[in-house]
């Protein structure tokens, strides 16, 4: 199995070449196109949504070790500075990660935060938890 992270935003972002070694890539890898329809339908409250492939899924929890909790807030840093340039003040992001297939399951909790305003090293973020985003 697989932790896949996908975005729910209201504004259109390009897709990532697939062969890019960028820390985030907008595009399938784990999902498919039936799976960011699942995952809107229960998840999210915008208009498009895509999964960011990043070679497994961005969460914080207090079972990583340290090299997997310094790469996902990096992940985590990466994505709100690509977000930071496609909205408007006042707009968000969603941000979800699950398993692969357990995109239509009850969320664990939910977050809100304001991009490049919270203390990254404070932050848990379980699978299943929406993390709203905003500018």
């Amino acid at each position: 199995m697989s932790l896949a992270s996908y975005i729910g935003c209201n504004v259109e972002i390009p897709l990532t070449d697939p062969e890019s070694n960028d820390v985030i890539v907008f595009g399938p890898c784990f999902s498919d196109e039936s799976m960011l329809e699942i995952v809107q339908e229960y998840q999210f409250q915008t208009t498009y949504t895509y999964e960011i492939s990043t070679n497994w899924g961005i969460e914080l929890v207090e079972w990583q070790n340290l090299k997997e909790k310094k790469a996902a807030k990096e992940k985590l840093l990466t994505l709100c500075k690509i977000m930071e340039g496609y909205l408007k003040d006042g707009d968000y992001f969603e941000l979800f990660s699950c398993w692969v297939g357990d995109e239509d399951q009850e969320r664990v909790g939910e977050l809100k935060l304001k991009i490049n305003h919270f203390n990254i090293d404070e932050l848990c973020i379980p699978e299943r938890t929406l993390v709203r985003i905003e500018k």
